[in-house]
């Protein structure tokens, strides 16, 4: 299951930087993972500095 960005996110980009696959792309007012590219990896919640990044459910 993809990984999701929550409202908590406050568009720093830090997770995009460290997407391997790019799945992550600047969204109206916060960033978006696409969910069709994203790996599962975890990359980005563990970059995030707001813990807006967690698991799909």
């Amino acid at each position: 299951m993809a990984y999701v960005i929550s409202s908590d996110c406050i568009s720093c980009g830090a997770c995009a930087g460290e997407c391997p696959t790019g799945a992550i792309v600047e969204g109206d007012g916060q960033f978006v993972i696409k969910a069709d590219e994203c790996i599962d990896c975890g990359t980005c919640a563990n970059t995030c500095p707001t813990g807006a990044i967690k698991e799909g459910e």
